[in-house]
């Protein structure tokens, strides 16, 4: 039996519809489910860097919303006002040009796109990850350093160190100096502060301080061969009392960190458990950025300051 075209049309548009009337209600899950802020760690943020962030991140979509939303009404307005079946639009298809539509084409975006510059601007000065945060407390100082496929903290002041775990007192800047023993890194904690990366023979810097006590979940956010999706590290904010105490257990760690040890933690491994060592070697840190300096890698010391 011959189907005719509006036979054939009809059948096609019954198949749509009916994939549409089905896939509206998972699109409803999945939109919902994004917009979960518990599973949104940037827009879920636990300190002043971050939260800075976050507003930032906010104030540039709040502006850029004064182009997007009225060209989205406009859009929809003009497929409703000029519809076929609307005969009463006037159809006028040659026209020159529109001084007015010309400026507001032109003019508003170009706005836009200064305001968002003067914006990010002054964000990006104010929140530089070099620039100390202001506070009463001076800041605790960990180095940090990227392996394949974990991390390495090194506490200079309390002479321990861990590998995956970083602990550090709630309501105390953090200063972190950072490198890679390996390819290059991005240290990221997206509750506490954003990314930064981290080079071998190189140092970068990132501040951050968290609010309150709290567990938090670091990561690499740069592809760095086979086992950098497990690439994960604990980010532990304790009060202050209970940051000592997590000191006094890594001090009775039996490991102890130096040149000789070192290779062997080096060495890539993949799901590398929270390691702690009870001693780390004086200048360790730097003897891992130093021996990069015969490739030219390596920051003069003045330059990794």
């Amino acid at each position: 039996m011959a189907i005719g075209n509006e036979g054939a049309g009809a059948i096609v548009m019954g198949l749509v519809y009916r994939l549409l009337r089905g896939a509206a209600p998972a699109g409803a899950a999945l939109f919902a489910g994004g917009c979960d802020l518990r599973h949104s760690a940037v827009l879920d943020p636990k300190g002043p860097i971050a939260l800075a962030q976050r507003d930032l991140l906010f104030d540039a979509f709040f502006v850029m919303l004064v182009v997007v939303v009225p060209v989205i009404v406009l859009t929809l307005w003009f497929a409703w006002r000029y519809r076929a079946g609307n005969t009463a639009a006037t159809y006028a298809p040659k026209w020159s040009k529109s001084p007015r539509l010309e400026a507001f084409v032109w003019l508003v975006p170009s706005l836009i796109v200064v305001a968002v510059a003067v914006l990010v601007w002054r964000s990006t000065h104010k929140l530089d990850p070099y620039r100390p945060i202001a506070s009463a407390q001076p800041p605790l100082e960990v180095q940090v350093v990227a392996q394949d496929w974990k991390w390495l903290f090194i506490y200079p002041e309390q002479g321990v160190a861990t590998v995956n775990q970083l602990a550090f007192p709630s309501g105390r800047p953090l200063s972190l100096r950072i490198t890679s023993d390996t390819v290059m890194n991005a240290f990221y904690v997206p509750q506490l502060a954003g990314q930064i990366y981290a080079m071998a023979g190189m140092q970068t810097r990132l501040q951050l301080l968290a609010d309150a006590p709290g567990s938090f979940v670091g990561r690499n956010s740069m592809y760095s061969g086979d086992g950098f999706s497990d690439q994960f590290f604990e980010v532990v904010a304790l009060a202050p009392a209970d940051f000592d105490a997590w000191v006094v257990k890594v001090r009775q760690a039996p490991a102890r960190l130096d040149a000789k040890s070192y290779p062997a933690l080096a060495a890539k491994s993949q799901r590398h458990p929270v390691t702690f060592y009870s001693a780390v070697e004086p200048g360790l840190y730097d003897s891992i950025i130093a021996k990069y300096a015969h490739s030219g890698h390596a920051q003069p010391a003045a330059a990794r300051r």
